[in-house]
């Protein structure tokens, strides 16, 4: 993307989706309600539109944010038929999770099928038309040549303005007009505001080594008295994990290295989805949490939850809670323990542990012990899905720095190792990279696919301690 003016066209192309979806969900009422029982009169009616007011607000706003996540509106110039349909059709799968979510646990009722059907494929024909007419108008730009593109200046030595030229998509071929070149290292800064005057500049673009900074600070000054915005190229610094960004702290400009995901709706979505899931979850499983409760103070003295010291989110102690299984001194008889670990690595983990009382077992193969860190979600220590808090004394054990980036997102109920069968993986620096391979390629989709297989590891008892 090419900044603020592509941003807000993004925005403008997804409302724009927006509403064509939710006018084709209408369209498709009226087609089923109205046009087909003139046609056969014998077709049971339907609700009115009314009634699919839900449905409109699940499916209008959350497919064009799923969509941006596919990369839909990315590369549109280039971009096949087949790779728009694949994209479509990966969004409409996760819009039917989510529809299929609100009529399982909300009991929200799809009253008539086809509308839902007809209102899918007449918003496929749509989102491809708009799409369509985008390319078609990006192509008229190209073909026009010079005509309404953004006039820039590409700075830096003929390699470093060459290696920029090649890396230009055609997208951002259409929006750019390349005018002029101008070599930070060697031409004056004058030669540069003769550019901006001759050209009518309103972009330069820098690619410039670092040992020549102090001859960049002046063109970029230079390039601000004429109020001509100055992008820099910071190729100069390589990382090989860390994702750059620029933001703003105090009035200085900041170049971020992330190595999250960044703050985006996703996450926003993620949190709501987190206490809204948990919620529901704490309700849906309070007879488990009765018996539960009775069953630990018969079979056992002692509290019914368990408290510990967790890390959290960039190592943040909070109290984890969970039904009590061990025996109430089991902390202390750890050290006995010690040399049955089968885990390597600073954490404790030991199948068949003779602290755990039979009842508690039960609770342990069915991760029924769990649930009360529905409690923690809520409170927004934890999410639903992320890697296991660890506790406290055990992070400290950590000695490779990069295994500590397991911290850098909140902890979960549920993670990739669990659901992969987490008594299988004996090796701590397996689990972490299946942490990190979570964290690398975090999406709400991924969230999704982790939440539902958790469901068989659980049942299976593979994911029991």
């Amino acid at each position: 993307m090419l900044g603020r003016r592509q941003e807000i066209n993004l925005q403008l192309h997804e409302v724009l989706d927006c509403l064509l979806l939710a006018f084709c969900l209408w369209l498709g009422h009226w087609l089923r309600g109205t046009v087909a029982l003139q046609i056969w009169p014998t077709l049971d009616k339907i609700p009115p539109f009314s009634e699919f007011f839900w449905l409109m607000a699940v499916i209008a706003p959350f497919t064009p944010l799923i969509l941006e996540s596919r990369g839909f509106y990315d590369n549109v110039l280039n971009k096949s038929l087949g790779a728009s349909l694949r994209q479509l059709l990966g969004a409409g799968i996760r819009i039917g999770v989510m529809v299929g979510f609100c009529e399982i646990f909300l009991k929200w009722e799809v009253r008539s099928r086809a509308v839902v059907v007809l209102g899918a494929l007449l918003g496929v024909a749509a989102l491809l038309i708009r799409e369509a007419m985008v390319q078609r108008a990006l192509r008229k730009r190209l073909a026009a040549g010079h005509a309404d593109k953004e006039r820039v200046l590409l700075a830096g030595s003929p390699a470093q303005v060459e290696g920029i030229l090649k890396s230009l998509t055609d997208d951002q071929r259409a929006e750019l007009d390349v005018v002029g070149h101008y070599e930070v290292a060697s031409e004056p800064v004058s030669k540069l505001v003769e550019l901006l005057h001759a050209k009518s500049v309103s972009r330069v673009i820098f690619s410039v080594d670092h040992v020549y900074f102090s001859q960049l600070e002046e063109a970029v000054q230079a390039c601000e008295t004429e109020g001509v915005e100055a992008w820099l190229s910071a190729d100069f610094l390589q990382t090989t994990i860390a994702r750059p960004t620029f933001d703003i702290l105090g009035g200085k400009l900041m170049l971020v290295f992330h190595t999250t995901p960044k703050i985006s709706w996703s996450l926003w979505m993620k949190d709501v989805m987190d206490r809204v899931c948990a919620f529901l979850l704490l309700v849906a499983t309070s007879p488990l949490w009765l018996i539960a409760m009775v069953g630990i103070r018969l079979a056992s003295r002692g509290p019914i939850f368990f408290m510990q010291d967790r890390a959290g989110r960039h190592g943040q102690p909070f109290q984890m809670i969970k039904f009590r299984t061990m025996m109430s001194n089991a902390e202390d008889a750890q050290a006995e323990l010690a040399t049955q670990n089968e885990m390597s690595g600073p954490v404790f983990k030991l199948k068949d542990d003779p602290r755990v009382f039979p009842f508690g077992r039960w609770l342990r193969r069915l991760s029924i012990d769990e649930l009360p860190q529905l409690i923690n979600i809520l409170r927004g220590e934890m999410s639903l899905v992320g890697p296991r808090p660890l506790p406290v004394y055990e992070i400290q054990k950590i000695e490779k720095h990069a295994q500590r980036r397991r911290l850098s997102v909140k902890p979960g109920l549920t993670c990739l190792w669990q659901v992969m069968g987490r008594n299988r993986i004996t090796s701590f620096e397996d689990w972490v990279d299946l942490d990190l391979k979570y964290i690398d390629n975090w999406s709400l989709w991924l969230d999704l696919k982790i939440m539902f297989k958790t469901i068989p590891a659980v049942l299976r008892g593979s994911g029991a301690h």
